[in-house]
């Protein structure tokens, strides 16, 4: 465990994170708005007077300038990409949902009570785990479960002696094993409760229970005929994956009355998908299960708990709209909601409410990570000067010249057509052998300094001509940048999910460049072209000049759930490395670190040993310098090289001094 404190600004840490020229007309309320800063990272994130992103608990007073974090930790040879959690923003998240539905109870003057459990599946990393069930503690937080290695972690990290309370929901597809544990282990204090997902599990249970002599607490999780919305909107109806239809639940309750096992049955559970961003099929879901749950009370079962599942959405652009990536609500609004049907619906048959239960993993996981990656170079539309053809040059060429010179404000939407016509005339050209490649080169340069000259008068219009409105994208720029987005971003890849990205530094300057992001990796999906905006996907990111002598660093924000746990090792690439900080009054704690993966370590994955690996290239470089194909100098270099590259991370390290690349 490391102290640490943030530390005054000085110059030399002021001009290795900001660099480049201060546009005087431009400040950090301007970044604000056009990062959308607060629409989104209220109240976890803002922006201070250096023109650095800040971090907060929550709580007013604790703030952190997250680019000096990131330069303390570099100095303690912690090289981007980073992963940066912050235990405190959890436990804010956790908090505040505790209150939102104690609020509600208290509104409704509902009698029941209410109990959060996490779904592990969300984010299964050991560190994160303990930290949330250490802070939920004060308001008995539970895990919910969904695999048999799930379990296992449930099992060891919920500690009854302390907790009591705390409820452990076991949902998934279950064997004799995964039943027979959480069975057992009843014994030890916790309350596992085996929610039926398949018909088939119900003998399975009632057959180990008799044989364990264990009565179990049971849970039916039901298809609702209500809808949720966006991606995940078919997680629930008649041909959902997981849940029993109407009729398999009354089948469940008959068999279970048949058996004198009724009041097992004390759990009623639905799960309308994730990121549900209207509050509307919320409120629906809501109401069929209330009646559900109350059916249940009538036909006799023992019903104690409902619950709701997850879904309460996370706002990533900021909009507050029904857009996918956002939601139409807040907390309390979704408190509320729950809340009011599930009592009315009590109220009405004169039974007593449940206590609830729901499983928000993404709303509670999803602020306490932040990834910061630095930009390792760029490739953008560029030309030298152009100068006049030769008076033999080809004729296309020489008309090509002319249409650049004449471009102005009154024509250049038709020379932009001039311009790409030149270009196809000049490569069919080319193709038969009637162009060198040095004209061919002369040709390509014309064409980008006529795209260039008209991306001036373009600027400067009121109104962009329908057939040039993707003309930024055509002379947008490529920032590269030292992450892999199928290890650590998969999300953004495999199903378009949009987070908030902008740099964490140099905001009290004017972005000039508009961009896209580019990844390591050998695969053209490896790239990151669509950004959060007002309601809709944008495709270009507002961006700093990049200088190579400087590190430029960008932060994806609201990244805590799922992504770690999905990413993937495409091109081995492996984990980055990790950061636990705990924020104080006196500045900050890295209360842990965990090193991200060595190249041996990804190479293990793959069943490659890499110590047989090194022997292997020194027997090489052994028979090579018998055959004086290499000398003795660069053979020891060589096998230096090959060995601490072994030992080093996967990604690539920046020497700025040189300017150059190191892996």
């Amino acid at each position: 465990m490391v102290n640490s404190q943030p530390q005054p600004q000085n110059a030399i840490v002021q001009s290795s994170l900001i660099g480049g020229e201060n546009n005087s007309s431009w400040t950090i309320a301007d970044s604000a708005r056009l990062y959308n800063i607060e629409g989104w990272g209220d109240p976890y994130f803002g922006i201070n007077s250096q023109g650095n992103v800040t971090v907060s608990t929550g709580i007013e007073g604790n703030t952190l300038d997250l680019a000096e974090v990131v330069e303390s930790l570099k100095a303690r040879n912690l090289d981007l990409p980073l992963l940066i959690r912050f235990p405190d923003i959890l436990a804010d998240r956790m908090a505040r949902l505790q209150s939102c539905m104690a609020q509600a109870m208290d509104r409704y003057n509902y009698q029941g009570s209410y109990r959060g459990v996490f779904p592990i599946k969300c984010n299964q990393n050991r560190h994160l785990i303990e930290a949330l069930v250490k802070h939920g503690r004060a308001y008995s937080f539970g895990l919910e479960a969904g695999s048999k290695p799930e379990l296992m972690i449930a099992l060891a990290s919920l500690d009854s002696g302390i907790d009591k309370q705390a409820l452990l929901i076991c949902n998934g597809y279950k064997d004799r094993e995964y039943i027979e544990t959480a069975l057992l282990a009843t014994k030890l204090g916790p309350k596992p409760i085996l929610v039926i997902e398949q018909p088939q599990e119900l003998d399975l249970i009632l057959t180990i229970s008799q044989e364990l002599d264990i009565k179990p607490v049971l849970g039916v999780r039901a298809k609702l005929d209500s809808k949720g919305i966006g991606r995940w909107g078919n997680s629930t109806g008649d041909r959902a994956k997981f849940g029993l239809t109407i009729a398999d639940i009354v089948r469940v309750v008959r068999r279970l009355e048949a058996t004198d096992r009724l009041d097992c049955l004390q759990l009623l559970h639905f799960h309308i998908g994730s990121q549900i961003s209207a509050i509307g099929a919320i409120k629906n879901a809501i109401r069929e299960a209330s009646e559900i749950y109350v059916q249940l009370i009538k036909l006799g079962a023992n019903m104690q708990y409902l619950d709701v599942g997850g879904g309460l959405a996370v706002d990533y652009d900021g909009s507050k709209t029904n857009f996918p990536p956002s939601k139409n609500y807040n907390m309390q609004n979704y408190a509320n909601d729950i809340t009011a049907q599930i009592k009315d619906a009590c109220d009405r048959s004169n039974v007593a409410v449940p206590t609830l239960i729901s499983e928000s993993g993404r709303a509670v996981a999803s602020h306490q990570s932040i990834l910061v990656f630095d930009v390792l170079g760029t490739s953008n539309v560029s030309y030298p000067d152009v100068l006049p053809p030769s008076e033999d040059a080809p004729l296309a060429i020489r008309n090509f010249w002319q249409t650049y010179q004449a471009i102005d404000s009154t024509n250049f939407q038709e020379s932009y057509h001039d311009a790409i016509a030149f270009k196809q005339e000049a490569l069919s050209l080319f193709n038969f052998g009637y162009l060198s490649l040095t004209q061919r080169a002369e040709t390509e340069q014309l064409y980008w300094a006529c795209c260039h000259k008209i991306a001036a008068i373009i600027n400067e219009c009121d109104r962009i001509p329908d057939d040039l409105e993707n003309f930024a994208e055509i002379m947008a720029s490529t920032y590269y940048a030292n992450l892999s987005v199928f290890q650590s971003i998969p999300d953004a890849w495999a199903i378009d999910q949009l987070f908030p990205i902008m740099p964490i530094h140099r905001l009290n300057e004017q972005p000039t460049v508009k961009g896209t992001l580019a990844d390591i990796t050998c695969d053209s999906d490896g790239k990151i072209d669509r950004f959060i905006n007002a309601k809709q996907a944008k495709h270009l990111l507002e961006l700093h000049s990049w200088n190579s002598s400087q590190p430029y660093y960008l932060g994806m924000f609201l990244v805590g759930a799922y992504q770690e746990i999905m990413g993937n090792l495409h091109n081995l690439f492996g984990d980055t490395n990790v950061v636990h900080i705990e924020i104080d009054n006196n500045g900050y704690r890295v209360e842990s670190v965990v090193r991200g993966d060595t190249i041996k370590e990804v190479l293990s994955y793959v069943q490659y040993n890499g110590e047989d690996l090194l022997e292997t290239m020194r027997c090489r470089t052994e028979k090579a310098l018998q055959n004086k194909t290499i000398t003795l100098k660069e053979t020891q270099k060589l096998l230096q090289n090959y060995a601490d590259s072994l030992n080093n991370s996967t990604y690539l390290k920046v020497d700025r001094s040189s300017r150059s690349l190191k892996q």
